[in-house]
């Protein structure tokens, strides 16, 4: 990707993007997370979850079942991390990224995702009053491919 390019994808001051309640609790329902490693004190979606101080990249996430909305500049690093972790014994990571097909981190990991879902229309992050300039795409990282709830498949933004 380019300068400009780049420049315009990453287009927003922050990297930190509230996931949409109504979007996370319908999965909570799926999967019952119990560890949200990419969080605020003021965002975190799980009782257990690790602050940019506390840097969930270095954290061992074993038997956690575990929601990732990474800060979107570090999706590499975040992605490997969750494919990495994933094949640790019961590790269900579920991963909520652009769906930037055409980069090479979504060919070197998420293409290794025990599943990959393009979310159907664009989600709005936070208290932001428009959607995302980005479609989104769930990946699950799971060593165990059959305990996925098939109404995941049937997901759309709110």
């Amino acid at each position: 990707m380019n300068e400009k390019t780049r420049k315009i994808v990453h287009s927003s001051k922050t990297d930190e993007w509230a996931t949409p309640n109504s979007f996370f609790d319908k999965l909570n329902k799926m999967f019952s997370f119990t560890l949200d490693p990419c969080a605020t004190h003021n965002n975190h979606k799980c009782p257990k979850y690790y602050t940019i101080e506390e840097d969930g990249l270095e954290k061992d996430w074993v038997g956690e079942t575990v929601f990732v909305n990474p800060p979107y500049s570090k999706n590499s690093s975040w992605l490997e991390k969750c494919f990495l972790e994933a094949k640790k014994p019961k590790t269900t990571i579920v991963v909520l990224i652009p769906s930037r097909t055409d980069t090479r981190y979504w060919h070197d990991y998420a293409m290794k995702a025990t599943h990959i879902y393009f979310i159907k229309g664009r989600l709005k992050f936070g208290q932001q009053k428009n959607s995302a300039p980005f479609p989104s795409a769930l990946l699950v990282f799971n060593s165990m491919s059959g305990d996925i709830p098939p109404s995941i498949a049937t997901m759309e933004r709110t």
